[in-house]
């Protein structure tokens, strides 16, 4: 399953990132908290225990940064495949380091990306702003006709896009290509795993057979 877990956002972001992502999905993403972020978890390319995992993982590292930081600074957990992105702001370069070596010692993690920065919490504009590019970037994934919106989460913090997913070579470079030239995007960062031409053949679902005639 796909869920971020953070210190709490206003519940307009929640909102808004929710209604947008639906109406472009089809079907409702998992997102708490309020991040930027949303993957659609009935196609995604994990499997059942990977994303079982990834759950896990922001769960038990959000209790352990509550409890060492209590509500000292703004910080999004997100695991995909067990790679750990950390965004948000924390007040000291000390805090920064310690969040990283907590992070890094839950069970199942693989690995940390610390994108933290030392400064004051996000303002409401900023994690607004990030929202709309968040669903600015959806949808341009979905216009490109030629990838699946599936296959990708996409987590925008302080303009920065963050690209998580399991896609080929192909599909990595062209969803790179299009989010740098969404509105509002600063930089983009990719977070993804390449896998083959052949093992996506093998990732995608199997047509059903078709239903025999009467008298066949």
């Amino acid at each position: 399953m796909n869920k971020t877990l953070q210190w709490p956002r206003p519940l307009l972001s929640v909102l808004a990132t929710v209604t947008l992502l639906t109406a472009l999905g089809g079907c409702a993403p998992l997102v708490v908290g309020g991040v930027a972020t949303g993957v659609l978890v009935s196609a995604d390319r994990r499997t059942s225990g990977t994303q079982l995992e990834d759950e896990g993982i922001e769960l038990r590292a959000a209790n352990r940064l509550r409890d060492a930081l209590g509500d000292r600074g703004h910080i999004n957990i997100t695991s995909y495949s067990r790679q750990v992105l950390l965004t948000g702001e924390v007040p000291t370069d000390g805090d920064r380091v310690k969040v990283e070596q907590m992070v890094g010692q839950v069970e199942n993690v693989r690995s940390v990306v610390n994108e933290l920065v030392v400064a004051g919490n996000s303002t409401l504009s900023q994690r607004s702003s990030d929202t709309l590019i968040t669903g600015r970037v959806k949808a341009s994934l979905v216009d490109a006709q030629d990838l699946s919106i599936h296959a990708f989460k996409v987590v925008t913090e302080r303009g920065t896009v963050y690209l998580m997913g399991r896609v080929t070579q192909r599909e990595a470079n062209r969803a790179t290509q299009i989010a740098r030239t969404v509105q509002g995007t600063q930089r983009v960062v990719r977070m993804l795993e390449i896998i083959s031409e052949e093992e996506l053949a093998r990732l995608q679902p199997k047509p059903a057979p078709a239903a025999k005639a009467a008298g066949d």
